[in-house]
């Protein structure tokens, strides 16, 4: 198992005309992989997984694994509200070349406790691929507590936590579960660098899809205890974090993507692009980072 750690990207989907955009989603991954990405996430909420059909989930992550050619780890989202469901999309990320699961908490159902643990350990068990949990209260109305976490965190087959949630007493607790074989990472880019000053492992981000190079330094800086120039740092994306919260997820996002040269502002129903009323204010935040046009334009549908 490559090690999960630093810089990792939640991969924005690019789409054109409604269809993948694979040239777009190539210069998206070589923009990471020229800035020092860590790690590399295909079909995570950010990558707009539930939008996708199969044979699009297919033909992402098969084109993601060929293109990145072991240089970095690959972990695909597999997460659903069912568990049956979860294990053989599990498994099917595994025959596509991925390294790891990224398996989100159960959405709309709110298991209890209990329920998430035999969820996860079901998946872990039987779905061949190492398993990144992942609890993102805010989309799933499921929160998983840390006392269940650390049963789970001795499964040899679940490798870490991608947590989102914020509040640094969250964040004390689950990093105290982090060992060798257990990775804890951040899930908010706000927050990441309290969490990483706090022996976070690093952070799974969707700023780092405009801004990698800054991220993995930030990364680098907070993961050797230089809290000065980890918090200098996040001062100056601290608009950035703003700027990509404005509307939800992935919608500010593509639309920056496009302004820096990759892909389109393309999301799909019932996400809209980005409002009109935020395009100077985000425009104004990317000028300020000198992230405008980094990228020679790159979209054609594929």
């Amino acid at each position: 198992m490559k090690t999960i750690h630093g810089s990792i990207c939640a991969l924005a989907t690019p789409f054109r005309a409604d269809a993948l955009d694979l040239t777009a989603f190539g210069a998206l991954i070589d923009y990471q992989l020229a800035a020092g990405t860590q790690a590399l996430v295909v079909a995570g909420s950010t990558g707009e997984a539930h939008a996708l059909e199969q044979a699009e989930y297919d033909r992402l992550l098969q084109f993601a694994v060929e293109r990145i050619a072991g240089r970095v780890p690959v972990l695909a989202g597999t997460g659903t509200a069912n568990t049956n469901k979860t294990i053989h999309a599990t498994r099917r990320a595994l025959t596509l070349g991925a390294d790891a699961a990224l398996v989100v908490t159960p959405y709309y159902v709110r298991p209890t406790q209990e329920g998430l643990l035999r969820h996860f350990s079901a998946v872990a068990d039987e779905g061949g691929l190492p398993v990144v949990l992942y609890n993102v209260p805010s989309r799933t109305g499921c929160d998983m507590l840390p006392e269940t976490v650390a049963k789970l965190a001795v499964h040899e087959q679940i490798v870490g936590i991608k947590e989102a949630r914020g509040d640094a007493a969250r964040i004390a607790a689950v990093v105290a579960l982090r060992s060798a074989a257990f990775k804890v990472l951040s899930g908010d880019d706000p927050t990441c660098v309290q969490a990483m000053l706090a022996g976070a492992d690093g952070v799974i981000s969707v700023a780092a899809n405009v801004a990698p190079a800054a991220l993995r330094a930030l990364c680098d800086v907070s993961r050797s205890g230089d809290a000065a120039r980890a918090r200098s740092i996040d001062a100056e994306l601290a608009d950035l974090y703003g700027a990509l919260g404005v509307e939800p997820n992935p919608i500010p996002l593509k639309w920056c993507l496009q302004r820096i040269g990759i892909g389109s502002a393309d999301v799909r129903l019932p996400l809209l692009p980005l409002s009109a009323a935020h395009h100077e204010h985000v425009q104004r935040v990317l000028e300020q980072l000198h992230l405008s046009a980094v990228q020679p334009r790159h979209s054609s549908a594929a």
